[in-house]
């Protein structure tokens, strides 16, 4: 459990170091067809890249430092370089985050978790109690945070292990929980699962959120992607990647009985002590409903009347989807839980504190950064390098699988969220430089950032079980291999082409 620090020290110092080399030598070289504000700007990426990477500062300081540095080397002004801090798709993050603080103050969050654990189909039986953690944290980790889903889940998981081996010590079976294959796969399952839900929404992790941004920073000339279709994709991704998490992680790590006798008693009894719905949690759930109604209403209006009728524009100019995020996170100040102490669903304090506000940061500096490029150019020489290297006019299947795979391998390595931000504008001007439509790209490289499974620095949620101790590292490297390598090659890379297909329609 020493190794996680270790390598985090390592590629800390790595990076503080390289970062500044990099920039300086890609400064005072040469480079063919670079203009002054282009060449300055890729020594600016230079640096932000690879502080993105390996994170000797907190990624969201990295995100304030390069537009700094464009302003400060002369490469855009502050309102330009800044402007994008201002974003829209922030406030739909923001709507997100308040949503998800309160149903976590309110405990609406672990109700609905229970609630799905405490189902009449789960019982006693190892098989569906595995299956209803891996649903639980999947389909709460759509609205929440991933991270807060795995802190959420992961007590709840490490108290039905224990419940488990206590009763099978009552049976007189004694289990080293350490060594128990079964606690290793749930243990697995809680934080693959957590991953795999983000993807369902556009807030559900920030690489979504921050590719449709990018999109339409970058291509405003392409179809918008909305709240509605993304959960599409994102929906038939998820259960897709969750049934191939599940198939590999129960058949290695299965369990040696078939019932776990009060298994079933012990789920039951901890949901019991949450008590009857409070007026915060029903609150909380009108919130959160309007929000979602608001979300997919134009989705559902474009099928009946059609994308261009007149009723989904006038929707989609007085409720954007960014509006319709920020009026079921405000609503939880307005309902009242006693009117009379004037107590309301949620104080701004708790709100305040709800608001990722490094992510929100890193999403405006990547926005940013990205922005810039487009602006410049820089992008477009990006992008004609890579089309000469993949050979003039490469296949989509092959550029579309050389992102997805890169923003896998960069996820194992650094936050995901750095990894979209990294690869978004390069992805999206290749594609355009090439004649392609930017939006499969984009969804491939959201998609694939969440297939981190491999190491317990991929993501928090793998961090989180892995201080289990419960999770041998070549353990969750062997399952995250063969999860990844499947997710990758016969969900994503397909689904997106399977998009291609339907943009071309």
């Amino acid at each position: 459990m020493n190794q996680t620090p270790s390598f985090d020290n390592k590629r800390h110092i790595i990076g503080a170091i390289l970062g500044p080399v990099c920039a300086l030598l890609v400064w005072f070289i040469p480079i063919e067809g670079l203009n002054v504000a282009q060449h300055k700007l890729l020594a600016i990426m230079s640096l932000v890249a690879v502080w993105w990477i390996t994170e000797p500062v907190p990624i969201p300081v990295t995100s304030l430092l390069g537009p700094a540095l464009c302003v400060l080397c002369g490469v855009a002004s502050m309102q330009v370089s800044f402007a994008s801090f201002a974003n829209p798709m922030i406030f739909l993050f923001m709507g997100g985050f308040l949503i998800a603080k309160g149903m976590m103050v309110n405990g609406l969050d672990k109700r609905l978790a229970y609630g799905i654990m405490s189902m009449k189909w789960v019982g006693d039986s190892p098989r569906r109690i595995f299956l209803a953690m891996g649903c639980a944290c999947m389909l709460c980790s759509g609205w929440i945070s991933n991270t807060a889903t795995a802190a959420m889940m992961f007590p709840i998981a490490l108290g039905l292990l224990e419940a488990i081996r206590e009763m099978m010590a009552a049976n007189g079976k004694q289990i080293d929980l350490k060594n128990y294959k079964f606690a290793t796969g749930l243990m697995l399952m809680t934080a693959y699962a957590c991953s795999i839900g983000g993807v369902l929404t556009p807030i559900g992790t920030p690489p979504n959120i921050i590719m449709i941004g990018f999109l339409e920073e970058m291509a405003p000339q392409a179809s918008p992607v909305t709240f509605f279709e993304w959960m599409v994709w994102g929906a038939v991704a998820m259960v897709a990647y969750f049934a191939v998490a599940y198939v590999v992680l129960w058949r290695m790590f299965p369990a040696d009985v078939k019932h776990i006798d009060g298994a079933s008693a012990f789920i039951q009894r901890h949901a019991k002590q949450l008590g009857p719905w409070t007026r915060a949690q029903k609150n909380t759930l009108i919130a959160f409903i309007v929000a979602v109604v608001l979300w997919v209403t134009p989705g559902v209006l474009s099928i009946i009347f059609g994308e261009e009728s007149d009723i989904v524009k006038t929707y989609d100019t007085y409720m954007p989807e960014e509006l319709a995020a920020m009026v079921g996170g405000l609503l939880l100040f307005f309902l009242p839980v006693n009117i009379k102490k004037g107590e309301m669903t949620m104080r701004w304090k708790d709100g305040v504190e709800g608001i990722e506000w490094g992510t929100l940061l890193l999403f405006g500096g990547g926005l940013a950064m990205g922005s810039l490029m487009y602006s410049t150019g820089l992008s477009d020489w990006v992008g004609t390098g890579i089309k000469h290297i993949l050979g003039g006019h490469p296949s989509e299947w092959l550029f579309v699988g050389l992102f997805c795979v890169t923003a896998l391998l960069l996820s194992e390595m650094t936050s995901h969220t750095a990894a979209t931000n990294l690869l978004a504008p390069i992805a999206i001007g290749t594609a355009l430089s090439l004649g392609f439509s930017p939006i499969p790209v984009a969804v491939g490289i959201a998609l694939s950032s969440s297939l981190g499974f491999m190491m317990p620095v991929s993501t928090p949620p793998n961090a989180i079980v892995y201080a289990s101790g419960y999770i041998p590292l070549t353990k969750m490297i062997k399952s995250g291999v063969i999860i990844d390598l499947i997710g990758i090659l016969l969900i994503t890379i397909p689904v997106v082409m399977l998009l291609v297909k339907l943009i071309a329609c």
